[in-house]
């Protein structure tokens, strides 16, 4: 086990030995950290030396001059000066939040951004101030639409937090794929093979193996296949990319660059970067927030209390399985595979920094 604070000290240093500035270090450690605690170990610090990769091949500025290049009182597009997703992203949803206040929500859509993390904590970021948060983001094409053998869309999570009064928040963060790509890698760690309806192969067909997708391979949509819904995962990853990258100018389907620095960025390219989408809704804009919250809990109790099935002990609600696990990993320390620890430990060589985790 290896405590937050001391990966919370060692990420932060690489980012500062990245060249970002102070503040843009602590936050990118901050949103990095927070998908370890809540479980979600893809896209914690075992994405650190992928971050470290694009760098060095110049594809991620570490000191962004993030610009809003168009805005109406609500809305806002932002130039995120391919800088970290990490940091770009944070910035647009506290633009969204202060529309918000303003006039009753707040939109914006990002382009020319990196890699964001998880999309739950951006969303979470309204929570504090009684509002609805959205995140979203498109992502290196690795997902097959349905029918096809080629990858066209990314993993494109879509996360919604909602504020509670007593229940703990709703927060609902998803990919639309049938699995993310993370999850995929993680595998690939531990070698162990991948659950049915994740992956095809270069064929279409479908396979185990979570190494395909370096064979030509695709992840699926959520659905998996045609008869279990794919179309519906197809659609939903269709609205992330439009909204993120669409509307924003970024680059979209087969032209987002991919996330490793080995791959080539493809040419004629038709925007910039990757895209995100950012909402903010203030609850009182709607109804009295008082209100709304008591709802939101007697939503989440009623939810808790519906009948299960035998063996199960309750119905799940969006974002408890995460609050739980972040209880626990602050207490008792986060787990990281050998993989991940030697990926540290070559950071801590390349930059000179103390490797004391």
């Amino acid at each position: 086990m290896h405590s937050y604070q001391q990966l919370f000290n060692f990420t932060q240093e690489v980012f500062l030995h990245m060249g970002c500035p102070p503040e843009d270090a602590r936050l990118a450690t901050e949103v990095l950290l927070d998908a370890d605690l809540r479980g979600v170990d893809s896209h914690g610090v075992a994405r650190l030396s992928g971050y470290v990769r694009l760098w060095e091949a110049g594809r991620i500025n570490a000191k962004p001059d993030i610009q809003v290049i168009h805005e109406t009182p609500s809305t806002a597009t932002i130039d995120g000066d391919a800088g970290l997703g990490l940091v770009v992203a944070p910035r647009a949803m506290e633009i969204a939040m202060r529309k918000a206040e303003e006039v009753g929500s707040g939109w914006v859509s990002v382009s020319n951004s990196n890699h964001f993390g998880i999309a739950g904590y951006h969303a979470m970021k309204a929570l504090a101030k009684d509002m609805i948060g959205m995140a979203m983001t498109n992502a290196s094409p690795l997902v097959a639409p349905t029918f096809s053998t080629e990858r066209m869309l990314g993993t494109n999570p879509i996360a919604v937090a909602v504020p509670t009064n007593k229940q703990p928040a709703f927060v609902a963060d998803l990919a639309t794929s049938a699995a993310a790509n993370g999850k995929l890698e993680i595998l690939q760690r531990k070698g162990e093979q991948a659950p049915s309806g994740w992956i095809q192969n270069a064929k279409g067909e479908e396979t185990n193996d979570p190494h395909e997708l370096k064979a030509g391979g695709a992840l699926l949509p959520l659905g998996s296949d045609r008869a279990h819904g794919s179309h519906k995962g197809y659609a939903l990853s269709s609205v992330v990319d439009i909204f993120s990258a669409v509307l924003s100018g970024a680059n979209y389907g087969p032209w987002v660059p991919p996330f490793v620095s080995f791959l080539p960025v493809a040419e004629n390219l038709p925007g910039k970067g990757i895209g995100h989408f950012l909402g903010a809704m203030r609850i009182d804009a709607f109804r009295p927030a008082d209100d709304f919250k008591a709802h939101m809990d007697n939503w989440i109790d009623t939810f808790r209390k519906a009948r299960v099935k035998d063996g199960e002990e309750a119905v799940i609600i969006p974002g408890d399985p995460e609050r739980e696990i972040s209880a626990i990993r602050l207490a008792q320390g986060i787990p990281l595979l050998t993989p991940v620890v030697k990926d540290l430990e070559d950071l801590s060589k390349k930059f000179s920094i103390k490797f004391d985790i």
